[in-house]
This record gives structure tokens, sequence and C-alpha cells, in this order.
């Protein structure tokens, strides 16, 4: 449909430049929109932005072009008919020239033609949990959106580069240090690794506030670790090690991965450098004993970015610094994304202005990508939700709605972990980034619905729909012999038009980075299709060529129902 958008704007702008008006694609483009209900037609132009260009009203500059355009319909075998409608020109296509066109391209596997990113890069910073800790609930948006906002800017020829960078320095080492000598087991830990550093952390806490002196305790730890201290660099190192084997195994079963993890260990040996260039660029004050760099002339009421404490140790904002002079070295990057929560925005606001004081060519091509929180889930585990749990408990509550299926048990098993993960992480996709959402297991679960087993359980529909048509008739029919004259239904002509729209869909989720766009695409597809179905219309009949029209434009939804969800990482179940 992109290109006969572009046909009709082009065909506009040149009618109205003959009218004198100095009309910009642009513009005409912005005016192109489709009428209230089908029956108007495809497309509708609303004239009201030339009336005071022109002095004369929409309706009549509607009823000038409708003339104009209507004695060269000849000459575009897609469009049918022009007609004005008050201040409206309606556009009616041919509609089976339109199906041909679309339904061709999506099973040609052309259904991104255009590659705005190629010879650009991205560098997008995602999910980063916490060393030595569980991976919780916190870094399922993190991970989920980034990893979406990757696959969607690859698909539009991007080079993607993706980082998981991990929370492995910081004063938390310091109390994790201080807490395994003190209470840690070594029995435990290798039964347990990070359950046992999760309730060794959580004890620190607690004996902290009776014993305010541990935090000396666990800052003078941390100093250790940064000065190359053999015993705090070998306790760090194994706390690590235990940590990345856990979430590998997370990061498999949501199908997620890095070009590289750099955690922030990685800068250690820019830290100092950096802490230099800021120096040599007189931007360094002191400030009760720390160093900072004040931002508010590029970001106002925003306090002074802390980049040394008053003991000399670097901060979680000294090593972002580090990160993207490193980054920037090593990629050139085009963009630089961060997707973490909302709550950091005043921490990146005071990163970006140290980078703009710095002078840096890049520092207005990093932004960051907010989101929202989750709420009302809870585990038996207690306060902090393991994603494990989450997924773990969608698995169990897939295999009861799975129980009466004829399949063997480890086929159950395979596809209740796809349809468990593929519900989690479409629930989350699926809400507007920016927007707290709140969890409820029923909701998200439910085939018939607007979630993600109701997606998946579309294209397990439309599977079993070509099985059916094979059984029947042989082979799948050739698009080029297919009669689209016969799709005359509205909600199947409707179909086409959103399946011709799936390119500006994706366009639209990359440039906001909005997965949910693309999420509600397909739902609203999905809808579509299931209406028609549910209607009583049957998709394979005895009428052979009539089959042989629905179940092509089946298939061509079908390929973009699963390429939609492979760029949002929702598994697709071959059973349901």
């Amino acid at each position: 449909m992109n290109e006969i958008r572009a046909l009709i704007v082009e065909l506009v702008t040149e009618q109205l430049v003959q009218l004198k008006v100095k009309a910009d694609r642009s513009e005409v483009e912005k005016a192109l929109g489709r009428p209230p209900t089908p029956d108007l037609g495809d497309y509708a132009l609303g004239c009201f932005v030339w009336a005071k260009t022109l002095r004369r009203s929409p309706a009549s500059i509607a009823a000038d072009l409708a003339g104009r355009l209507s004695e060269r319909l000849g000459e575009y075998p897609l469009l049918r008919e022009i007609a004005a409608v008050g201040p409206y020109l309606n556009i009616r296509l041919d509609s089976a020239q339109v199906a041909r066109l679309v339904v061709e391209r999506c099973l040609s596997g052309g259904l991104i033609e255009r590659q705005p990113g190629q010879g650009k890069t991205v560098v997008i910073d995602f999910s980063s949990p916490n060393v030595a800790k569980p991976f919780g609930i916190g870094h399922l948006r993190s991970t989920v959106i980034g990893a979406a906002i990757g696959r969607i800017y690859r698909e539009l020829g991007y080079q993607v580069v993706g980082i998981n960078h991990l929370g492995d320095w910081g004063t938390q080492f310091g109390k994790l240090m201080a807490a395994w000598l003190s209470w840690g087991d070594e029995e435990t830990f290798r039964e347990q690794p990070i359950a046992h550093l999760y309730e060794l952390y959580v004890r620190f806490h607690r004996e902290e506030e009776a014993d305010p002196g541990l935090t000396q305790v666990a800052r003078d730890w941390f100093k250790r670790l940064e000065d190359g201290d053999r015993q705090a660099r070998d306790l760090w190192r194994r706390f690590r090690e235990a940590s990345l084997a856990e979430f590998e195994r997370i990061y498999r079963r949501m199908g997620v991965r890095f070009e590289h993890v750099w955690g922030e260990a990685f800068y250690e040996d820019q830290i100092g450098p950096t802490v230099e260039r800021i120096r040599k660029a007189g931007i360094l004050e002191e400030s009760e004993g720390a160093m900072v760099v004040r931002v508010e002339e590029y970001y106002p009421d925003t306090s002074p970015c802390l980049i040394l404490r008053a003991d000399g140790a670097s901060l979680y904002t000294t090593r972002d610094i580090a990160a993207v002079l490193d980054r920037w070295e090593r990629f050139h990057f085009d963009r630089m994304l961060y997707v973490t929560g909302a709550d950091q925005a005043d921490h990146f606001r005071k990163v970006f202005g140290v980078l703009k004081r710095l002078q840096l060519p890049f520092a207005d091509r990093c932004e960051h990508v907010p989101f929202g929180r989750i709420h009302g889930i809870s585990t038996r585990k207690g306060t902090l939700v393991f994603l494990e749990d989450v997924f773990d408990r969608a698995r169990e509550l897939s295999l009861e709605l799975m129980r009466d299926r004829e399949m063997t048990d480890p086929e159950r098993e395979v596809e209740a972990e796809r349809i468990g993960v593929g519900a989690v992480v479409f629930f989350d996709l699926s809400k507007e980034r920016i927007k707290d959402s709140s969890f409820n297991w029923e909701a998200i679960l439910q085939i018939t619905g607007r979630t993600g087993p109701g997606l998946q359980y579309t294209q397990v529909r439309l599977k079993s729909l070509q099985a059916r048509y094979l059984e029947r008739f042989g082979e799948l029919p050739a698009p080029e012999v297919v009669r689209w004259d016969l799709l005359r239904e509205p909600e199947l002509m409707g179909l086409v038009r959103d399946l011709g729209e799936y390119e500006q869909v994706v366009f639209r989720a990359a440039q906001s980075y909005e997965p949910a766009i693309l999420s509600r695409y397909l739902l609203d597809l999905a809808d579509g299709f299931n209406t028609f179905y549910s209607s009583g219309q049957r998709i394979v009949s005895e009428d052979a060529p009539l089959s042989a029209a629905r179940v092509t434009l089946c298939r061509a939804l079908l390929a973009v129902l699963l390429s939609g969800m492979r760029l949002l990482g929702v598994p697709a179940p071959d059973r349901m």
C-alpha cells in the first residue's frame, strides 16, 4: 500500500502545482488519510490546508481535483474511482488489483522493502541486571523492550549493537563482600549461588540499620576492589561468574541475545582517563569534598552530576560517561539508546549534560528510552519478584489450559513454554512503554482476546486452514493464478488494506521506540480475521477458486503475523 499511497500523493501534488499552489509532498501526505467508513472509499484527502492560499472553499478545491484526476483514471489500473464529498477528495481503489499487489508482496518475503538503516549503527543499552542478585521482574521491561527495538531496527537495515551493561561494580559489592566474609556458606553457595548471595545482601541491609558503621565497612571493601586488592577481586569474580550463568539461562528462555555483555567493571581502566578528560575541559568542580559537573545550562533545575565521591571512588554516572566515550570510539553510532525505567531520567540528564558540556559531537545522538512500572505481581519468594517464577507460573497455567489437547507430554511442555513466555512478553509489549501497567494472570493468558495467546492461537488457526486446503486440493495455489476479484467482502478487503500498512507500522514503531504500535497492529489484524471467521464464512469450501483466493490471503496474513511476532520476540507455537 505504500506505493499506492505514494502514487496518490504524487498525482495530487502535481495537480495542486497546476492550480498554482506551492504544495509539497509532505503537506499532501499529512492531509491524506482513511475515510470514517469503507463505503466512502479507501483514502480521503482533506482540502482545508489549501483554502486560504487559493481563496476558495475546501469543497470547491475537492471538486476541482476530482474532475482533473478522474480524467486520468485510465492511466492507473490501481485507481477505480475519485469523487468529491464535501471538503474531501475520496479515492476508491480497484480491490482485485490491490489484493494481488499486497498479497504477492507478503508472500515474496518483501515485507520491509525500504532499508533506511543501511550504513547506520544503533547501539542499545538494555536489560542490565545486577550481578549477585536474582533476575527480577523489574528487568523484564528493559529486556523485552530493548530486544524488540533492536529486532525492529535490524529489520530496517541498521547495524544494531546490543549491550548488556551489567551492574557488576559499585558499593553494593562492598556490602556483599562484607556479608560473605561474615555469614557466607560455601556449601549453600555451590547449591544455590544466587539465592544465597541475595540472602546475604538482604541480611547485610538489615544489620546495617542496627549498626550504621557497616556502611563504612562496605565502602572500604569497594575501595579495595577498585584498588585491585586480590581477595576483593577473587570474590567479585566468583559472584559475577555465578550470576552470568543464571542470567544466560533466563535470556535463552526469552530468545534474547546481546552483541556484548560489558558491565560497569569493563570500563574500570577508563575511569581515570575519563575523569582527567573532564578535568582538562575545565568543568570539574569541588563540592563538599566530592567532584561534580554542573549541567543546569542544558537541564535547568537539575543538580550537579557527581563524578567522584569524597574518598575518590567512582560512581554509576562516572562509569556511564566512560562507557559512552568507549562506545563512540568503537562504533561511531548514529544513535545511542538507553532503555531503562522512567525513574532514571534525572541520571541521564546529568550524563547527557556532561557530554554536552564536553562539547562532544555525539551528545545529541544519545537518548533515554524510559518506561513505566509493572504492578500486581507477587510470588512465593517474597519482596523481590523473580522473573523465572513469573515464567514458570505462566507455563504452569498454559499446561493447565492444554491438559485436554491430544499431544504427548513432551509436546505439551514445549508448547506450554512457548505460550507462557510469549504471554508475559506480549503483555509487556502491548502496553504503551511509558505507562505503568497492572499484571493480571487471568487476562494475559486468555486465548480469546487481545493477548499474546490470542495472537498465537490465530496463527495456529491460519496454519490449520492451510493444512485443510492442502488436504482437499493437494497443493497451495500460486498467487498469480488466484481470482482476486472473488475477495468481495468488506472484512477481507479491510484485511488487505491493513496488511499493506505493515512496513509503515514497523517504521512508526522504530521512530518512536514503541513496540506497542506493532503489538496493537498485530492484534487488529487478528481481530479482523477472527471476526470474519467467526461469522460463519468458510475459508476452505467446495468452491475451489474462492477457497484459493481466501486461503492465499490467509497465507499473507500468517506471514505478517509471524514476522511481527518475531520482531517482538513472541514464540509461535505449532499447536494450542
